[in-house]
Parts: C-alpha cells; structure tokens; sequence
C-alpha cells in the first residue's frame, strides 16, 4: 500500500527525502522559509506549501496515514543556554493541534535531546491517548556518518509496535565524504582562530586519524573558522567544509542540488535531519504496515 504523509516544518526536506527513500510518499508538505521551499520543489516536489504552520487548519489539509514534525530546535538545544535563548517554544503546541484533531495512525517527531528538559513539551509528545509511544534517545548520527550530531526520536503508532532500534553499521568515514576539488572560501577568521586571537581554538577534524565532524551548524557560513578540516594542500593545512561536504556529513546523495547561494544552503543543511535517521524510522514504519 502507498503510505501518505503529511510533513511538518519540512525545511529543505533531508527528512522528507529520507522518508521517500525508505518508501514512503510524501503528500504534502509545510514550510515557513521560502529559500528552503525552493530547495525542496527543486528536489522532492511541488507539495510543499510555504506558509506559516500557525496560521493552517488542521481539516483543510490532505487527509494521511502518519505525521511527521521536526519544529526547529533552537530553543530546546543546550547550546541555547549560551546566549540565554533555551527557552522552548510553543510550535510543539501545533504539531499536538494536527495530531489531536486529525488523529492519524502514527507520527514521528524529531528533535534535539535537550528537549527533554522540558516536560510539558514531552508529556505533550509521548502522552497521546490512544497511541503506543517509543523514544528514541540520543539517537546517534555517527552510527551511520562521520558527524557528531545526537538526536531525539519519538515514534507513535496505534497498534502496539515493537520499533526497532537503529542497528550499528560500518559508518561512512571523513575520508570518504571530502571532495578531490573542495570549492571553499577562506576567510581571515581561519588565520586569526589558529593564532590564537579568538576565545576558541577551531575544532580540526583529520580523516587520517579518523576524526568525525562535529555537528553541522546553520550559521557556518558565518563562522568557518570554528570548524575545519585538516587539507595539506591549504594555508595552515586546513580549511573549512564544502557545501557538497556539509551535505554528504547529513547523508545527502550528490544529486540533492542546492538552486540557493552558499550561505542558504550551508544553513538549510545544517537545520536538517540526517538522511539516514529519516530512513530507519521510515523503514520501521514500512515494517509496522507489512505486519499490520
């Protein structure tokens, strides 16, 4: 059976594309930033609709078989708690709006594990009447690709549903996702951060040692410097990431193209959910169907 999905705060859709990819169909699709919805039509479809979520009734909406929501993490991350900006928010209030009312037979929520930290948020997500409930936490995106990037997953179903946790792989090393001819910038923040002049030193991943990548950022376009990878053929012998090489650390086949300049799409990358963590909860949901 085709199994219909509605996609919520889809961005550029590395979720939705692994989601597709595990065989499920991607019906419609929402949206706020506009640049990430042209990314997304220029990828996955015309089914996304760019708009504000807060604004949508649920009953207009196509109806589907399951829900997925990854509302943006920023204020759930610890990193938050840097710039006194950890405080939640209420977009989790819509994903339970959508749920409560159109009460599809399963939905995936993805986040970051600081979420946690917030219990009307995850009594609101994992309480659902009517519905067996699994957290997954942190699931670990080095298990399949060379970035340090930890993520919680919260999986719904109505029928009792023994989801399967992701199963260790042999991961995709630094070495294997660098380009042979990187297309970077280097800005003079490189030179200053590995003389010292900055409060941080950069973080230097080398593929020889089999270093990963830390997590991908949005703003890295902003701030190269603070994440480099060691390159012989550079000044200093590092530099920063590739747009392609951003894209592949989140799983991304080469054919998902960016129609945005640079700085949109290191962003749209690095808001997104990892390709092979949309995967195995959509394989697991194809499973709880084959089994229904």
């Amino acid at each position: 059976m085709e199994i219909l999905i509605n996609s919520y705060f889809a961005g550029a859709g590395l979720m939705d594309i692994g989601l597709q990819d595990a065989g499920l169909t991607i019906q419609q699709a929402f949206e706020l930033d506009e640049a990430a919805c042209k990314t997304y039509r220029h990828n996955i479809g015309d089914h996304i609709k760019h708009c504000d979520i807060t604004e949508q009734l649920v009953l207009e909406q196509d109806k589907c078989h399951g829900m997925v929501f990854t509302y943006p993490c920023t204020k759930y991350s610890t990193i938050g708690d840097i710039h006194g900006v950890r405080t939640g928010d209420d977009l989790f209030l819509h994903a339970l709006r959508n749920l409560a009312i159109a009460r599809p037979e399963f939905y995936i929520v993805e986040n970051v594990p600081g979420m946690k930290a917030f219990p009307i948020v995850m009594e609101a997500m994992t309480k659902m009447p009517d519905y067996h409930i699994k957290m997954f936490c942190p699931v670990q995106t080095e298990t399949w690709l060379p970035q340090r990037r930890d993520r919680l997953i919260i999986i719904g179903t109505e029928r009792e549903f023994k989801v399967r946790p992701p199963e260790n792989t042999r991961p995709i090393t630094l070495a294997e996702i660098l380009e042979e001819e990187p297309k970077v910038t280097l800005p003079s923040a490189i030179k200053a951060r590995m003389n010292g002049e900055y409060r941080d030193l950069p973080i230097i991943s080398d593929p020889n040692k089999g270093d990963i990548a830390p997590t991908c950022m949005a703003h890295y376009a902003k701030d190269k410097s603070t994440r480099l990878v060691w390159d012989e053929r550079f000044p200093m012998n590092v530099r920063p990431y590739s747009v392609r090489e951003w894209a592949r650390l989140q799983g991304l086949e080469d054919s998902f193209e960016f129609p945005v300049c640079d700085t949109e799409a290191y962003k749209q990358i690095g808001n997104g959910v990892p390709r092979y963590i949309a995967l195995w909860a959509g394989r697991e949901i194809v499973r709880y169907y084959k089994q229904g």
